[in-house]
């Protein structure tokens, strides 16, 4: 009987290798020259990132977060101070409820509300106009624009001490302009209507810097082939601003009224230096409203409420405004990631 016949497989030395060398590597082990998976190296990267950001989140929780929520917590009690600090006595809503009944808070929240929109506008305006006339300068705009941008480096109470010489009564610059022109110059800063408009100039004065610098970022944007395009077809100034201009500034426009609104609603160094919230209370906002209550009056529960409201107000306002102008945001966001 004769034996069956030896099968014969050819098999390729190539895969034979490779085989063995993939059997002796086993499964857990990677090729020398193999890349590493791309989820363990972002794994690795978001962890070492959290190890460096940790301590600096430490401190801001510290520093910012931990005091906010003190300050939600005091507002609902009935504090007493006694020689050893301040006693909770009692956990009430009186302090919101005395808030809102007050006088005080509603003129202080109608001027604070007034002040931002009057302050702003203006701003966004004077700052659109004098990033065109930069954007539009051929020499001298690095001068020109770090000349521009010294109002807006000095220190508000520097700033707001400047301004208090220049109103001043008696030597001040301004007071004698006026009295060229008027028979009795008014006391800027002792009368009311003109103790908020000086006070919104300072402000005006200081802040469209940062306004004009943010728009002429997006000024230079805009591709010179649309100019180009409007100009072949007939356009002229104003319609070019109008129609393609303005559209290409909205992001960055909706930036600077965003960051413009937070820093007015909160106003607190330039009327507590020019006025101290007066002539009587004409200029007296939310801010200096707070720190009255707590450090003048030291009432600290109606203090803490008075901050707490003007803290949600602002929370309020700011998803009003990224709810309305969303798109905006979005786009201004994109450009600059790109």
């Amino acid at each position: 009987m004769s034996a069956a016949p030896d099968l014969v497989t050819e098999t390729n030395p190539k895969d034979s290798a490779h085989t063995t060398t993939r059997e002796r590597r086993g499964p857990g082990r990677r090729a020398a020259g193999s890349r590493p998976d791309g989820g363990s190296i972002r794994t690795r990267q978001a962890r070492t990132g959290w190890i460096y950001t940790t301590p600096a989140l430490l401190v801001v929780a510290a520093v910012t977060i931990f005091p906010v929520v003190y300050s939600v917590v005091m507002s609902f009690t009935k504090v007493r101070l006694t020689h050893a600090g301040t006693q909770v006595t009692d956990w009430t809503t009186a302090n919101y409820t005395t808030m809102l009944a007050s006088s005080a808070w509603r003129e202080a929240l109608l001027f604070t509300v007034g002040y931002t929109l009057v302050t702003v506008a203006v701003e966004i305006a004077l700052g659109i106009a004098v990033a065109v006339l930069l954007e539009r300068l051929e020499a001298g705009r690095g001068w020109l624009l770090a000349l521009l941008l010294i109002p807006w480096s000095l220190i508000t109470v520097v700033s707001a001490q400047l301004w208090d010489y220049l109103y001043d009564a008696t030597y001040g610059a301004v007071t004698w302009l006026f009295g060229l022109v008027l028979a009795e110059p008014p006391v800027i800063l002792g009368t009311p209507v003109p103790a908020i408009t000086g006070m919104a100039a300072a402000d005006i004065w200081k802040t469209t810097p940062f306004v004009a610098v943010i728009v002429l970022a997006g000024l230079v944007r805009i591709p010179r082939e649309q100019y180009e395009a409007a100009e072949m077809d007939g356009a002229g100034s104003w319609t070019t601003f109008r129609r393609i201009v303005l559209p290409a500034l909205r992001p960055v426009v909706a930036v600077a009224v965003l960051f413009r609104v937070l820093q007015a609603f909160g106003i607190f160094d330039l009327p507590f230096v020019l006025t101290q919230g007066g002539p009587g209370t004409a200029t007296q906002s939310l801010a200096i409203l707070g720190y009255r209550s707590l450090f003048q009056d030291l009432n600290i529960g109606l203090g803490a409420a008075i901050a707490t409201s003007t803290g949600l107000l602002v929370v309020l306002g700011c998803l009003l405004f990224l709810r309305v102008f969303r798109s905006q945001v979005d786009t201004a966001g994109e450009g600059g990631a790109a």
